[in-house]
């Protein structure tokens, strides 16, 4: 798949309005070794657009767990729901940290079909990279 074309100017607004962290796990680019992505909250494959209400910032592994995904299933209702738009919703609002800070829970229908999808408490790379944050006094992140 070829990448497309965002001019600097969009994807430098774009990564001021995200505070250069992911919008899912919120892992900051100062900590991630690999270059935050510019995604589509609503993939192009589905009808998206390139304008920049459309774009975010997502650390590589959320994008691709995300992939094309715009919607999941809730784990616990069973309910089919859009995933979490993080340029138009508020994290805290839909997540929190475990006690141990390093998996992300979903407080909602949004939050815990986002947390499933994106395996954003699943994967075991992850998870052991958090927890060494924790340990450094650098997560979980303030809001």
């Amino acid at each position: 798949m070829s990448r497309i074309y965002i001019p600097v100017e969009i994807e430098r607004r774009v990564r001021t309005a995200a505070r250069n962290r992911c919008g899912y796990c919120l892992s900051p680019q100062h900590l991630v070794m690999a270059r935050l992505e510019i995604e589509h909250i609503i993939p192009v494959s589905k009808g998206g657009s390139n304008d920049e209400s459309n774009l975010w910032l997502a650390c590589p592994i959320c994008n691709r767990y995300k992939s094309d995904k715009i919607t999941a299933v809730d784990p616990e209702s069973g309910e089919k729901v859009n995933l979490f738009n993080p340029r138009t919703q508020v994290w805290s609002e839909h997540f929190q940290w475990a006690e141990d800070s390093i998996r992300i829970i979903g407080k909602t229908l949004t939050g815990r079909a986002t947390v499933a999808a994106l395996k954003l408490s699943e994967d075991p790379d992850v998870l052991e990279v958090r927890s060494y944050w924790v340990i450094a006094g650098w997560h979980p992140p303030k809001e």
